[in-house]
C-alpha cells in the first residue's frame, strides 16, 4: 500500500514529553496537547503530579483554567473537583450519591526535568519507559532542547536522519562532506553512519568545542563517527572523536511530540549533552556551543517548515528520495505510525511504500 508519509499519525503507545517540570510549579495546573489531544497537568502542593483529560465532564471547559486544591483539582466553572486518577469526587451542589463519572487520567513521569505522558494503552506504559541519553550523566554538560516547530514529525526525523544536507549549514560550518559508512534496521529501529571531512572553511569555535573533547592527544588518527539512531518514536544521534570503542564526544536525544489534530506542528523535547574536557573547558566554551547548536537548530526549523509548506500548497508528498538510508527511515515511521490521518488524492502519494 502506498501512503502520503505526511498523512501518518504518531503511534500514541509510547511516551510522549509535554512540559518541564519548572512548568509546573506546586499547587498550579497548565494545559497541554498531543495530537489534538487536551491535557491537564497539575501539581498539588506536595508536589505529586497528575495528567487529566483537559475536558470537565459537566460543559467541557478546559481543567486547566481551574484550581489546584490539596489532592484534587477543581474546575474552574462550577467547582466540579476531580481526584488524581480523573474521578469526579465533589460537585457542590449535588450529594454524593449522585456524583457523575470522571474524565481520562494518564500515565505521567518526570525524568530528568522532563514530563512525559503515555496518551495510548496505559498497560503498556511501565514496559516502555525510555532512556534519555546523557541528561543524568554527570560525565556530561547538557542543555535543554525546547522548540515549536509548524511542521509534520516526519520532516524532522529525516532532517536528523539525513547528513547529506551539510550545505544548509555551509555559513555556520563551511563546506562539509558526509559519507554514508553502512546502515542497519529492525522491526521498530534503524540507524544510520556518517563520517565527514571539511572540504572548505574551517571550523567555528563552538564546532571545535564540542569535538575537542574526546579528540585523542597522543597523535593517533581516528575518522570521526556519527551514529543516529531511531528507535521509534525517538531519535538518537551520537559523535565520536577518536576512539570510537569509548563514550561519545556528542550525545543528543529528541523527541517530537505532535501538538494539532492534523500533526503539521509538533513541540520538540530533547538533551544536548557535550562529555567534560579536562580543566572545566566545556565549560568555559559553554557559551559558544549553545550559540553554534542555537544557530544549526534555527536553520533546521526554517528548511523543514519550508518542506511542509510545500506539502501543503502541492497538496501530497511530490518528494523524490534516492537516498536508501531515508527510505529504511520513511518505512520504519510508516510500519511503526498509525494509519493516515486523512487519504490523499488518487495518485497522489509518490514515494512511501509499506
Amino acid at each position: 500500500m502506498t501512503y502520503d508519509i505526511r498523512t501518518v499519525g504518531a503511534h500514541p503507545d509510547h511516551w510522549y514529553p509535554l512540559a518541564w517540570s519548572n512548568e509546573i510549579a506546586p499547587g498550579k495546573v497548565i494545559g497541554r496537547q498531543f495530537a489534538g489531544q487536551p491535557i491537564a497537568l497539575f501539581r498539588t502542593k506536595d508536589g505529586k503530579l497528575s495528567a487529566l483529560e483537559d475536558r470537565c465532564a459537566h460543559r467541557q471547559v478546559p481543567l486547566h483554567l481551574g484550581v489546584v486544591a490539596g489532592e484534587t483539582l477543581k474546575c474552574g466553572y462550577h467547582g466540579w473537583a476531580y481526584d488524581r486518577g480523573g474521578k469526579c469526587i465533589d460537585v457542590p451542589y449535588l450529594g454524593e450519591c449522585r456524583l457523575p463519572n470522571g474524565v481520562k487520567s494518564y500515565p505521567v513521569r518526570e525524568i530528568n526535568g522532563m514530563v512525559l505522558v503515555f496518551p495510548g494503552n496505559p498497560a503498556l506504559a511501565q514496559a516502555r519507559l525510555p532512556s534519555l541519553g546523557r541528561a543524568g550523566d554527570p560525565a556530561y554538560k547538557t542543555r535543554r532542547l525546547n522548540r515549536e516547530v509548524a511542521c509534520h514529525y516526519s520532516f524532522l526525523h529525516e532532517n536528523l536522519f539525513d547528513m547529506n544536507h551539510q550545505f544548509l549549514h555551509r555559513k555556520n560550518m563551511g563546506s562539509i562532506k558526509a559519507r554514508c559508512l553502512g546502515r542497519r534496521g529492525g522491526e521498530h529501529w534503524c540507524e544510520v553512519d556518517y563520517t565527514f571531512s571539511r572540504t572548505q572553511g574551517r571550523q567555528s569555535v563552538g564546532e571545535a568545542a564540542i569535538l575537542s573533547a574526546m579528540r585523542p592527544g597522543d597523535g593517533t588518527k581516528f575518522k570521526d563517527l556519527m551514529t543516529i539512531r531511531t528507535d521509534y518514536p525517538y531519535q538518537h544521534l551520537k559523535v565520536w572523536v577518536g576512539d570510537h570503542s569509548g563514550a561519545p564526544a556528542l550525545d543528543v536525544w529528541l523527541c517530537y511530540t505532535p501538538l494539532d489534530k492534523d500533526q503539521r506542528r509538533n513541540r520538540t523535547f530533547g538533551f544536548l549533552s557535550i562529555k567534560k574536557a579536562p580543566f572545566g573547558l566545556t565549560t568555559l566554551f559553554w557559551p559558544f556551543i549553545s550559540w553554534f547548536t542555537e544557530r544549526i537548530f534555527l536553520e533546521d526549523k526554517v528548511i523543514v517548515e519550508a518542506e511542509q509548506a510545500a506539502h501543503d500548497a502541492q497538496g501530497a508528498d511530490w518528494n523524490h528520495e534516492v537516498f536508501p538510508a531515508i527510505n529504511d527511515l520513511r518505512a520504519l515511521l510508516v510500519r511503526c505510525g498509525t494509519p493516515p490521518l486523512s487519504q490523499p488524492a488518487p495518485g497522489a502519494a509518490r514515494s512511501v511504500q509499506n
